[in-house]
C-alpha cells in the first residue's frame, strides 16, 4: 500500500502544492497529490496548478488572511521555479 509520503514523492510536487490543490478542490492532501502528479504530466496540467494557487491568493487575500496569502505566494514562486512550462499563464488570469 502506499503511503501519503509515496504519493508526494511521485507527484513532483512540494508538500505546500499539494496542500493549496487540496484547499482549493476540498479533497483530502493524498487525493491531492493523485490529481496534481496527473495534471503535471498534462499538456495543460502546469498552467491548472498555477491557477489553482492564484485562486487560493486571492481567496485568502479576501478572507484577509495575508499571512496565507504570502505563504502561497512563494509557494507559486517555488512552483513556477520548477515547472517553467509556461510562464505567460500570469498574463492570462483576469
Amino acid at each position: 500500500m502506499l503511503t501519503y509520503e509515496d504519493c508526494l514523492g511521485l507527484s513532483e510536487l512540494t508538500e505546500e502544492e499539494i496542500r493549496a490543490i487540496s484547499e482549493h478542490e476540498h479533497i483530502p492532501e493524498i487525493v491531492a497529490a493523485e490529481l496534481g502528479a496527473y495534471l503535471v504530466t498534462t499538456p495543460d496540467g502546469e498552467n491548472r496548478i498555477r491557477r489553482i494557487i492564484l485562486d487560493d491568493i486571492r481567496q485568502a487575500e479576501c478572507r484577509e488572511n495575508l499571512k496565507r496569502a504570502l505563504e502561497l505566494k512563494a509557494v507559486l514562486h517555488h512552483f513556477m521555479k520548477h515547472h517553467p512550462a509556461n510562464p505567460n499563464v500570469l498574463a492570462v488570469q483576469n
